[in-house]
């Protein structure tokens, strides 16, 4: 029977595993392997992960990237304020959006970081709003990159982020802005292991998933199939597609790639039409569900009861996932965003 009680995905973690920096060269964190067939465990190096793969595998990374997203500055009486940028997509010609000041927001007040105002046009239901800028989009994008902050996770260093976050949370191959997270299983691979997959013959296909804030939002619902999942968008291009489609043995690289794959997946097969633009998913998966898109998965061990476990358990089981992060804490693995990798080698 399906376990699907939110409590049942819980672990216990000592905090000096949270690693709060990456290692210093990307593809030399660790790697946990786990083959579904020979119910295998090895431990091995994230430099080695092509070596573990069928010849020509395809790996599908998620391209989207990371803006500074957090911006600090003050309301027009001097007090202090903050607004967090949810998505650089326009909506209603307005962006959404987070803010945290001091009294009630009220539509028309304005805030100020540095030659940058934001006006806040529309107050939401969900505890969002709805901001504009006074500069074009392309304006916008270059000066957050000048006085924006990255948004870390409030498990890293209580999410206060410096400089050096702005290289390393982000992966090497990221291009179109939009991520208010990383797509963190990529932060393992180098320009050189990208280079070494290629040369062992391996494929890599690129998609865009921008990550939400949502990412982070904990699971509430005692019977998690109740949870509902934070809508994102998505796309891919013709290009990548037919990649995807001709792969022998799919890999996703991290939680986004598989919402993105499985999110496509329409009668045997990734489907995407490159006229559609942008598509919404709020696809959530968890034991339960059958995920048919993939053949192996490459990602970081997640938060106690987040709905990540739950995705990676939706691939081998709750049992086994907390088997491995059993066994992942007495190796001492890093986890969370900046930790060690696991590589998913599903029955086929």
């Amino acid at each position: 029977m399906t376990d699907l009680l939110l409590q049942s995905y819980d672990f216990n973690l000592p905090s000096e595993l949270i690693a709060d920096r990456p290692v210093a060269d990307r593809h030399s964190s660790r790697l946990l392997v786990y083959d579904e067939a020979k119910n295998q465990v090895i431990h091995s190096s994230f430099e080695k992960i092509g070596d573990f793969l069928p010849p020509e595998s395809t790996f599908v990374f998620n391209r989207s990237k990371v803006f500074p997203c957090r911006l600090l500055g003050k309301k027009r009486s001097g007090g202090d304020a903050e607004v967090f940028i949810l998505s650089l997509l326009i909506e209603n010609g307005t962006y959404p959006a987070l803010i945290r000041a001091s009294g009630k927001r009220r539509e028309g007040d304005e805030f100020y970081f540095d030659g940058l105002t934001a006006t806040l046009i529309e107050v939401k239901g969900n505890g969002t709003f709805g901001v504009s800028f006074n500069c074009s989009p392309e304006k916008l994008v270059q000066k957050l990159e000048l006085i924006g902050l990255i948004p870390i996770p409030p498990y890293i260093r209580n999410g206060v982020s410096d400089e050096q976050d702005k290289t390393t949370y982000q992966t090497v191959y990221a291009r179109e802005s939009g991520s208010v997270a990383a797509p963190t299983a990529g932060l393992h691979f180098s320009e050189t292991l990208l280079s070494k997959l290629k040369s062992q013959g391996h494929y890599l296909a690129s998609v865009t998933l921008h990550v939400g804030a949502g990412t982070f939002a904990p699971v509430k619902t005692e019977n998690i199939s109740e949870h509902k999942m934070h809508e994102e968008f998505f796309s891919i291009d013709q290009e990548n597609l037919k990649i995807i489609q001709d792969a022998k043995y799919r890999i996703a690289v991290g939680t986004t790639s598989l919402r993105t794959l499985e999110s496509s997946w329409d009668n045997g097969h990734v489907q995407f039409s490159a006229e559609s633009g942008f598509k919404s998913t709020s696809i959530f998966l968890h034991p339960g569900k059958n995920v048919q898109s993939i053949n192996a998965m490459v990602t970081n061990f997640h938060l106690p009861k987040s709905s990540l476990i739950m995705l990676v358990s939706s691939l081998i089981g709750r049992e086994k996932v907390l088997e491995l992060y059993k066994i992942a804490i007495a190796e001492k693995y890093r986890f969370f965003s900046y930790g060690d990798g696991m590589l998913i080698l599903r029955k086929s």
